[in-house]
């Protein structure tokens, strides 16, 4: 697998979360407004932090496991696809234990 582990891992999450999507009707992709305003904080904050914690040399990415694509300044695109689908994934959990359980209230209710 090598240089496609991360994304191997990411397409794991999508499939092991995506047929919520599909069998349970959580209209999750429908509701993109709510969907991006879910992703666009996770993705900015985590992202200023990862170019924080490489530039000052905390952490780094394996080459054999990521593609070799930089997205924003030396954060693969591997971590940016992370934190765009980890999201996704944990919100279309939510709302599959949601519609299993509708008298269920996290906060967001009308």
């Amino acid at each position: 697998m090598g240089k496609f582990s991360y994304i191997a891992v990411l397409v794991g999450c999508l499939l092991g979360s995506g047929w919520l999507e599909i069998v349970l009707r959580t209209r999750v992709y429908r509701r993109t407004l709510r969907l991006a305003l879910s992703i666009i904080p996770v993705l900015v904050i985590l992202t200023i932090w990862d170019i924080y914690a490489i530039s000052q040399g905390h952490w780094k990415f394996d080459p054999r496991y990521v593609t070799g694509i930089i997205a924003v300044v030396n954060v693969p695109i591997e971590e940016i696809l992370f934190f765009i689908v980890i999201p996704i994934c944990a919100v279309l959990t939510l709302e599959g234990v949601r519609s299993t359980k509708p008298k269920w209230l996290v906060g967001d209710e009308k």
